[in-house]
């Protein structure tokens, strides 16, 4: 195929076989899920820790900057950097 066609090469789909975008649209046109369950991949596992969560803390622009800098030059994100800090400081 070459450079700029519409039909975009794309590796073989694992339920339709398609090679091209447009007959996987031409399959999907034609089938539903339910007739191809059994040549779908199994689930994927994976785990989900709903403890943890993140807070969002607004920063004025040119103390991030800082404190990306100073992160930076010791090998940890500034998110990293920022809890560090605040560890330090709650506890003493």
């Amino acid at each position: 195929m070459k450079k700029g066609d519409k039909a975009k090469s794309v590796r073989r789909s694992a339920v339709s076989k398609a090679r091209t975008y447009e007959e996987m649209g031409a399959f999907w046109d034609a089938h539903d899920l339910a007739e191809v369950t059994e040549r779908l991949p199994p689930p994927a596992a994976f785990e989900v820790d709903v403890r943890r969560r993140r807070f969002l803390v607004a920063v004025d622009p040119e103390i991030l900057r800082a404190v990306r800098q100073r992160a930076a030059g010791r090998g940890l994100t500034a998110e990293s950097l920022v809890n560090l800090w605040l560890k330090e400081k709650l506890a003493g």
